[in-house]
């Protein structure tokens, strides 16, 4: 009898928790989104207006982490049926890893390590910056490689333990509709 009431519990919990991350994912979007166009109109106080395009980079990024948790969240639940609660944490934790990766991709370019474009259009440049934000929200773990390249082209700072791990992990199967699973690592 405590084997089923436990069994119809887990749905509901999962339920609950699918609710919860939605809600926080589309709060901060809503955050973020406000945030961009009032800094795009000018409505930064004048003390941080030199921080416009880094924070607009961190900005643009949440929204492009956003997309691929929302997404990661639709084929896992909806499309493949294969939710994991041990997951959880992951959708919480993985659009603050994109805002860190979009303001981490100014720094980049401003330094001249990363490259877009060889033309010197200013209002090119900001298109470029937030662009590369949001490849970089939305694909963290392919970014973090990319700056571990830079870092050891140019420093000689060898590749993180965890890049290493999973530089010597088999590659994953490619399914037949060709998406990965949303978590960057592994399966969800």
């Amino acid at each position: 009898m405590s084997d089923s009431s436990s069994q119809a519990q887990a749905p509901a919990k999962t339920g609950w928790m699918i609710f919860v991350i939605i809600i926080y994912l589309t709060g901060l979007l809503v955050f973020a989104t406000y945030s961009i166009g009032a800094m795009g109109l000018g409505w930064l106080p004048a003390p941080y207006a030199p921080l416009r395009v880094p924070l607009m980079c961190g900005a643009i990024a949440y929204v492009g982490g956003a997309l691929y948790c929302f997404r990661a969240i639709y084929l896992n639940k909806c499309v493949y049926k294969r939710w994991d609660p041990d997951w959880h944490v992951w959708y919480f934790i993985r659009p603050l890893t994109s805002t860190i990766a979009g303001a981490v991709s100014y720094l980049f370019l401003k330094a001249g390590l990363l490259v877009l474009e060889s033309s010197s259009n200013a209002g090119a440049s900001e298109i470029g910056f937030f662009a590369l934000a949001f490849i970089a929200g939305f694909n963290v773990d392919k970014f973090v490689a990319k700056i571990e390249e830079v870092a050891k082209a140019v420093w000689g700072i060898e590749k993180s333990r965890s890049s290493q791990v999973r530089a010597s992990e088999p590659p994953l199967p490619i399914d037949s509709v060709s998406t990965p699973p949303p978590p960057d690592t592994g399966r969800p």
